[in-house]
């Protein structure tokens, strides 16, 4: 327990002064990356942690603080497929098809950061997701040289929230042992540039 508590002060250190709530201070990027949850709780329910980056999104775009989205996520089979869910809701809210692309196998958080940099050539960029989950998007861009700071989506509380954070523990020990033995994504492929 002491190494897990450790490696989660030194996540929280490293991404220090890196994450940003407010679309007025947040630094101008070209690209924010969306990071990829599913659309809907076990019951049925419209998740609250999706309608919520998707809302940061929006609002990062619409504030002018990034000119297109990288949304990444999972689509390990026909019937789910984040990215698409994500892209039409995006749409809906105004942002325009021909400034949002996908990364269909965003099936991690590592995935995502080292796809972002490897397939869409990306050297910087703007995660987009809650905070907790943020500060693990980064310190895996920054260790893997990219520079990335965080915009930080409207927290979720209750039961389910405190099982996430939790959780959380175990992917940031996770995140750190695949820096120390240089984890590579799942998928590559050709490369997309973002235009």
């Amino acid at each position: 327990m002491f190494v897990i508590i450790c490696i989660d002060t030194y996540v929280l250190i490293e991404t220090e002064n890196t994450l940003y709530k407010n679309t007025n201070k947040n630094p101008y990027n070209e690209v924010g990356l969306l990071l990829g949850t599913s659309k809907f709780t076990k019951n049925g329910l419209l998740n609250p942690y999706y309608q919520n980056r998707v809302a940061a999104a929006v609002a990062l775009y619409k504030s002018g603080k990034i000119g297109f989205i990288l949304v990444s996520g999972d689509n390990g089979n026909h019937d789910y497929n984040e990215p698409a869910l994500f892209k039409t809701d995006l749409i809906k809210l105004g942002i325009p098809e021909n400034k949002i692309y996908l990364d269909y196998a965003g099936f991690r958080t590592l995935d995502s950061v080292l796809r972002a940099q490897k397939i869409f050539g990306l050297t910087s960029f703007t995660v987009i997701s809650q905070q907790f989950h943020n500060e693990r998007a980064v310190f895996l861009a920054s260790k893997n040289g990219i520079r990335a700071i965080g915009f930080n989506a409207k927290e979720v509380l209750g039961r389910n929230a405190l099982k996430t954070n939790m959780r959380e523990y175990l992917a940031r020990t996770k995140a750190f042992l695949d820096v120390i033995f240089e984890t590579k994504p799942k998928y590559l492929g050709n490369q997309i540039c973002i235009r």
